[in-house]
Order: structure tokens, then C-alpha cells, then sequence
């Protein structure tokens, strides 16, 4: 990197909107939401204190998307977040959702994805020291393999400037990435670039499956450290993890922020990365996972910078 960069490659839209925001939809929208203020919907989007799992973690995303349903409110929290990115000092991010999770509302995928690539190109206008792509997510769950294969569909139809990739989220745990397996034999198909959820709620098996679908990045995978030869291939074949370690602190994947292993992945080889996965939900941002990767696991700058460099090399959008 000839340049500092500061990079962001796991961030979920819905995870990241500013309370303000939602409350303000609300309103413009006439939609009853289970809040009385701004600083109630802030209370209710942030995991609480003593989460004790994933899919508790997720259930914070249910009032956002609540007034995600209309092209104008997801291209002005596209927007936003872009924005705020920018004045954070980012210079590259990625940021993720699921277009499926939109169209309760009668929006098709293409139409929230448009809208979505609006508010990023807007937020890119205006603050041109960033760069942003979109990756589209497709979900788990055991009744929406049609609307994965949809976003496919989307994610092929839009992927350029601005759409980069596919991903897979959700409730890992409860739904193994063993099941997607014809969502991923279209996107390979296809050609699309991918980043998978894996290793967070469950184990190696999971990073493994997700490796047999031809990913080079994979979301989270700090399961990874509890099987040194996953390690060892993680390394032999240069896979970028995208780490975010509050979140994973949240979710119960370690019970202590200082029992988190990625000191052991990076001095192992492996090319960690940091993210904040969902700003609002879990409180943080890119410089507050880098300032806990000085005080708590004492990264130096040098290696910091390796990190972000990691990221760099990682990206969808070379251009």
C-alpha cells in the first residue's frame, strides 16, 4: 500500500444505522415500531450486555429492517453510512445486506439493490477519499433456498462498479453451511466473487464446507484455531479472515474479549483482518477494533499496518 488506508470489509448494513434515522422513518413511513424515542430505538438496536449467542445477537436487526422496506429509506441509510465511514477516515469499505430481507414492502431485489447502489454512489460523490462496494447476502434459514437463488441472480446481474460480491449470513448454528450448497454451485457458475459466514457460531466443519465452494474470504472463522491443520491451510492457501472481534466478544464465540485467538491466527500466518461487522448493534467501529488490537492484544503498528495490507490485497473492487 503506497498510501495509509484504513479498510472496512465486514459491515452489515441493517447492523449499522443511526438510531436517529430509524425513529425519523418511522415516523415518515407511519410504521408502529416497538419504541418511544430515538434513544429507545438506539437502546433496542444495541446488543445487550449479557447476549449470550448468536441468533440472540441477530434478533437486534428486526426494527431496523422494519423501515427498510422502501427504496427511498434504503438509499438514505446507504447513504449515511457512507458518510459516516468517511468521517471515520475509512478509505475502502465494503458493506453487506440481503436484498431479501426488503421486499415485504413489494420491492423486488433489483429494486432494493438499486437503491442501495444509489445511496452508495451519492455517499462516494460527496466524499470521494472513500471507495464503497456492496455485497449482497443471501440467508440462511430451511424455506429461502428461491430467494438466495434470486440474489444470485441480482448479485450477477449488478456486479461492477459498486456490486462486488455474494455472501451467506445468518444463523450459523442453527443452519449448516452444508445446506446452501446449490446457491453455491450458481455462484461459482457464475464466476462471482464470495466471502462466506463461517466459523463463528460453528465449528471448523463449517470453514471447510465453505472452502469446498471456492471462497478466498471467510467471515469470522475464529473457530479456525481450534484445528491446527485448518490453520496450517488457511496459511498454504492465503485465505482472509474477516475478523471482528467485539462482535464476536457479543455473540459469545469467546467469553472475554482477552481470550479471543486472533493474536494466535495472526502469529500463525493466517491473514486476519479487522472489521466492526455491525457499528450500531455492537457499539463500535473500525478505529475502536484497532485500538483494542494495541491495548488488548498488543499489535504494533507494523503489524497493524500488515493487517490493513492483508485487507488491501483482499478487496473485491481492484479498480
Amino acid at each position: 500500500m503506497s498510501e495509509k488506508k484504513l479498510i472496512e470489509l465486514h459491515l452489515h448494513l441493517d447492523g449499522s444505522l443511526r438510531p436517529e434515522t430509524v425513529w425519523e422513518l418511522s415516523k415518515e413511513q407511519g410504521i408502529a415500531i416497538p419504541a418511544s424515542s430515538p434513544e429507545d430505538v438506539k437502546f433496542k438496536m444495541e446488543v445487550p450486555e449479557d447476549c449470550k449467542t448468536l441468533e440472540e445477537y441477530l434478533e437486534r436487526f428486526a426494527l431496523p429492517l422494519m423501515v427498510l422496506q422502501r427504496a427511498d429509506a434504503i438509499e438514505r441509510v446507504t447513504f449515511e453510512l457512507v458518510e459516516d465511514l468517511a468521517k471515520e477516515g475509512v478509505t475502502y469499505a465494503e458493506i453487506r445486506f440481503a436484498p431479501q430481507l426488503s421486499v415485504s414492502g413489494g420491492l423486488t431485489q433489483d429494486q432494493v439493490v438499486e437503491a442501495a447502489i444509489r445511496g452508495a454512489e451519492r455517499g462516494m460523490k460527496e466524499y470521494p477519499r472513500i471507495r464503497v462496494g456492496l455485497i449482497l447476502c443471501c440467508m440462511r434459514g430451511d424455506t429461502n433456498q428461491e430467494l438466495n437463488m434470486q440474489t444470485v441472480e441480482t448479485a450477477k446481474k449488478y456486479l461492477g462498479s459498486v456490486v462486488c460480491a455474494v455472501d451467506i449470513a445468518g444463523a450459523e448454528g442453527l443452519f449448516p453451511t452444508e445446506m446452501f450448497v446449490p446457491v453455491f454451485a450458481k455462484v461459482r457458475e457464475y464466476g462471482l466473487p464470495m466471502t462466506i459466514h463461517a466459523g463463528e457460531a460453528a465449528g471448523p466443519d463449517s470453514m471447510r464446507t465453505a472452502l469446498s465452494y471456492g471462497t478466498k474470504r471467510i467471515g469470522h472463522g475464529v473457530a479456525a484455531i481450534e484445528d491446527p491443520e485448518l490453520v496450517k491451510r488457511l496459511v498454504e492457501e492465503g485465505i482472509t479472515l474477516e475478523v471482528s472481534v467485539t462482535s464476536n466478544y457479543h455473540t459469545k464465540v469467546v467469553d472475554r474479549l482477552e481470550d479471543h485467538p486472533i493474536r494466535r491466527l495472526f502469529d500463525a500466518g493466517v491473514r486476519v483482518t479487522i472489521n466492526s461487522d455491525n457499528m450500531t448493534c455492537s457499539r463500535t467501529n473500525v478505529n475502536k477494533e484497532l485500538d483494542l488490537m494495541r491495548t488488548v492484544f498488543g499489535f504494533t503498528e507494523e503489524e497493524i499496518e500488515k493487517m490493513e495490507e492483508y485487507a488491501w490485497e483482499a478487496r473485491f473492487l481492484k479498480n
